[in-house]
């Protein structure tokens, strides 16, 4: 694994202490991560105690500053997390994670434990502060519309493999993975004039711990070719630019046909099939 252009799987401890307070994360549930024995003001700035930064008044003043920077009411700084709403308490999970002035923020579905209203305030939030302040956000989410929200760029995952990653337009205009393609068909559009109801995916997912050879994909996916799908795990290959795919089928005009649900075996298959029985 690389950060920022550095190989952190064999960093030594020093390099790794570093890596921590450059890179902060947000979490899912922002009440679970807090200590419901602490106010506000010394959740914000725990990480500024643990890393033996600030004085214990310039602690407080820190707090307020950055109470307000999530848009949070600095007289919120002596309440406890269960005397707020779930909206800001994430704001102070925010907060906190920006107190060592990190470059990246992670952020692990930070908005799926709010209402659709709260969601939207959160997203514009990290928009800003992403302007504002100048850091990267990695947004991990299974929200596409959240995705689509705010992401410039867009990775999508299958089993703990990248099987396509490209701008935000290609992913979601033009996308080249079976997989891809099945997660944007399962969305509900919301227009009574499409009556076509969402096509889920067949089967189901293979065990993390024990994933399929080659393409881990390839078991559900209605474009599999049996020898080729299961031979080997695809590499990502540049279809466009800034726009990678891991299909050893891409390119072929009979991928672009297969839908989700339709997993009809391809000619070449059926050669294959007549040649061995």
């Amino acid at each position: 694994m690389r950060v920022a252009g550095n190989d952190i799987v064999g960093a030594k401890r020093a390099s790794l202490s570093a890596l921590r307070r450059n890179a902060q994360l947000v979490f899912q549930d922002p009440s679970s991560s807090m200590n419901p024995g602490l106010p506000v003001r010394e959740i914000v700035t725990e990480p500024l105690l643990i890393n033996h930064r600030m004085s214990a008044s310039d602690r407080r003043t820190r707090a307020a500053e950055l109470l307000e920077l999530v848009e949070l009411d600095p007289q919120l700084a002596s309440r406890y997390p269960h005397q707020l709403s779930g909206g800001q308490r994430q704001r102070v999970a925010i907060a906190r994670a920006l107190s060592l002035e990190p470059s990246l923020l992670v952020c692990d579905e930070p908005v799926s434990a709010l209402d659709v209203t709260v969601q939207t305030q959160i997203l514009e939030l990290l928009r800003r502060l992403q302007a504002d302040l100048g850091i990267s956000l990695l947004v991990i989410s299974h929200d596409l519309a959240v995705i689509r929200d705010i992401a410039h760029r867009v990775a999508v995952m299958y089993l703990g493999k990248l099987v396509e990653v490209g701008d935000r337009a290609a992913i979601f205009d033009s996308p080249q993975h079976p997989y891809t393609r099945a997660l944007l068909a399962a969305v509900p559009v919301p227009d009574p004039r499409r009556r076509t109801p969402p096509t889920p995916l067949q089967g189901d997912p293979p065990s993390p711990l024990a994933p399929p050879a080659g393409c881990r994909f390839h078991t559900r996916c209605p474009a599999a070719v049996l020898g080729r799908c299961d031979a080997a795990v695809p590499a990502l290959r540049p279809r466009a630019p800034r726009h990678d795919v891991a299909c050893v089928r891409l390119g072929e005009s009979d991928l672009s046909d297969a839908r989700p649900g339709l997993r009809t075996p391809s000619a070449s298959t059926e050669a294959r099939h007549e040649r061995t029985e």
